[in-house]
Order: C-alpha cells, then sequence, then structure tokens
C-alpha cells in the first residue's frame, strides 16, 4: 500500500508502530512500514481485510477523526462484514452516515450502528435493543444534541427508570435533583462528550434540556421534542405504555435498553420493553435495531465478557 498525505502516517501507524501491531495481532498477518510504503503478508483473507482496515484508518484520519484503539478494534471488526464496503460512504448518491455534534463528528463504528443511525434519521419511534458498549445511548444522545442545535427540535429530554441494578441505596440526600442524578449519570456522560460544559449547563437552566425519571413524564404530551428513554428494559408494561402515549407534534423517541438484563421484580415477565416490542414491531413508525455481542465498539474484552455471561445467543 501506498499514502498520499505522509502527514497522516505517524498517527496512522502509532508511536512505535503500535496500530500496525494491533491490526497485525488480530488478523495473523506481518506488516511491515517503510516511508509511505506499508507491505502486508499473510494468508489472503487476512490481507485483505488488513489492507481494508489500514485504508479505513488512513480515510478516518484524511477526515479529521480520531483514531484510537477502540476505533481501530471496530474498523478491523467491520472489515469481515459483507456490507462493509461504503458503511459510512452510505449508498450511491447519499449523504454519508455521520452525526455532526459541537464537540465531534461521529460515523458507525458496525454495520448495525450504520444502521441504527439511518433509522434514528428516519423513523419517529426507536427500539434500540442490546447489550452494553454498543452504542444505543450514546448514537441517540448524539442524534439528539445534532437535531437540538440544528434547530429541527426545541427540547431534549432524556429519561430512564429509577431502578438500583441488583442492589439497594437506600435514603438519598439532598432535593429531588441530588436524588435522581445518581440513576441519570450515564446521560450526562454523553451529553457532555457531545456539547461543551458551558452549553450543557446554559441549555439545562434554560430547560432546552431535561432529564427526568420515566415518572416524570405521566400527564405531559412531549412535542417539538426528541426524547430518549434509557434503560427501558426496566420499565413496567404500564410505565411504557404511559411513556409511548406522550408523543406529540415534530417529536421523536429512541427507547433503548438492554431485554437480557432487567432489574425490576419479576424479571422479563413484567419488562414494558419486550412487551412493547412485541406489540410495536413492523408498525409503521417504527423501527427495531437489534445489537449482539458482535456489535459492541467498547474495549473488546467487554464483548468478551457479555459473551461470557450470556451464553450463546438465543
Amino acid at each position: 500500500m501506498e499514502f498520499e498525505n505522509q502527514s497522516l502516517l505517524v498517527p496512522l501507524f502509532g508511536q512505535f508502530d503500535a496500530n500496525l501491531v494491533q491490526v497485525e495481532n488480530r488478523l495473523g498477518v506481518f506488516i511491515s512500514a517503510r516511508g509511505d510504503h506499508v507491505q502486508i503478508e499473510g494468508p489472503e483473507d487476512s490481507v485483505a481485510r488488513a489492507r481494508e482496515t489500514i485504508q479505513s484508518m488512513y480515510d478516518r484520519l484524511a477526515q479529521g477523526q480520531d483514531l484510537d484503539a477502540g476505533a481501530i478494534e471496530s474498523l478491523i471488526a467491520m472489515s469481515n462484514e459483507p456490507t462493509f464496503e461504503g458503511i459510512v460512504k452510505g449508498e450511491p448518491d447519499s449523504p454519508p452516515i455521520m452525526i455532526r455534534t459541537r464537540r465531534k463528528t461521529i460515523v458507525p463504528r458496525s454495520a448495525m450502528q450504520a444502521t441504527y443511525m439511518r433509522s434514528l434519521a428516519r423513523d419517529d419511534i426507536i427500539f434500540a435493543l442490546g447489550p452494553a458498549g454498543t452504542g444505543k445511548t450514546y448514537l441517540a444522545v448524539a442524534q439528539a444534541v445534532s437535531q437540538l442545535i440544528n434547530g429541527s427540535v426545541q427540547r431534549l429530554i432524556l429519561s430512564r427508570p429509577a431502578v438500583e441494578a441488583g442492589e439497594k441505596l437506600g435514603f438519598l440526600p439532598g432535593d429531588m435533583k441530588d436524588k435522581v442524578d445518581p440513576y441519570l449519570r450515564p446521560l450526562y456522560d454523553a451529553l457532555y462528550d457531545c456539547m461543551p460544559p458551558e452549553q450543557v449547563e446554559r441549555r439545562l437552566a434554560s430547560g432546552e434540556i431535561e432529564i427526568a425519571p420515566i415518572a416524570f413524564m405521566r400527564g405531559r404530551t412531549l412535542a417539538d421534542a426528541f426524547v430518549i428513554l434509557d434503560e427501558a428494559q426496566n420499565t413496567t408494561r404500564e410505565q411504557m405504555k404511559m411513556f409511548l402515549t406522550r408523543f406529540g407534534q415534530n417529536s421523536r423517541m429512541v427507547i433503548a435498553g438492554d431485554p437480557r438484563q432487567v432489574d425490576i421484580p419479576g424479571g422479563d415477565g413484567m419488562s414494558g420493553l419486550a412487551d412493547a416490542t412485541a406489540k410495536l414491531e413492523g408498525v409503521e413508525g417504527f423501527g427495531t435495531i437489534r445489537f449482539t455481542v458482535a456489535d459492541v465498539v467498547r474495549h473488546p474484552i467487554v464483548g468478551r465478557i457479555v459473551e461470557a455471561y450470556e451464553g450463546p445467543t438465543e
């Protein structure tokens, strides 16, 4: 392989060629770099995947995007997807698949993320199902921030059930915000990653961004809003029905959760998420995205942890 822009070679190869070593170790090939040339040796299929991965790494840097170990791992995983060709560029004559926020431009890290991002831009209500680390909540928050910035929605509402994950926290001190914030912290984390902190604080103070437990949604009509319900597997059937019927004009909803991690008493039989997807999948205006362990985009060990705990996919 030969690369034109030599200024990109240092971040492409990594310190002490660490990025190339990562590709070597994952794909079982030998890579040597000299000047602006890279030579790959090994089994034909592995060489083809390594070439595709390194070219995608270079393209990512050329587009001004970051390249870290997680991004490389995702590109390696996508190199085995039959839909890898054009996954970021999208279909011919269509715009690239990406989400632009004030802090970064986000592109899909797996084929299923590309499908999810298309659904986020198209469907009114989206169910995002799957294990931790697949980008369900993060991409939804990024899309919501993007639409809030460009003015296509007036409000961003983030919610989740206030349910402990297998432990009893007991009495929590402070006012209502102090009591519910520990449950909503993952939403804050995604929000701060997509917007400068001062903008987040200003929009929270003005009410443009609202973060609240699902109980606060009752009796409201959520118009001109992008609404995200996280950890939706911990809703009851009644809570889910109440939440879905808050949908208003010019709104979009994302309901994200892992059906295999239900923390409410009664287990899967009581989960509003499982009930809603069974009733509404295929209904016009709804999109359902199902992630698997193969779509985990955190550190590779997270995918192996999820797979070890869940066992074979049903």
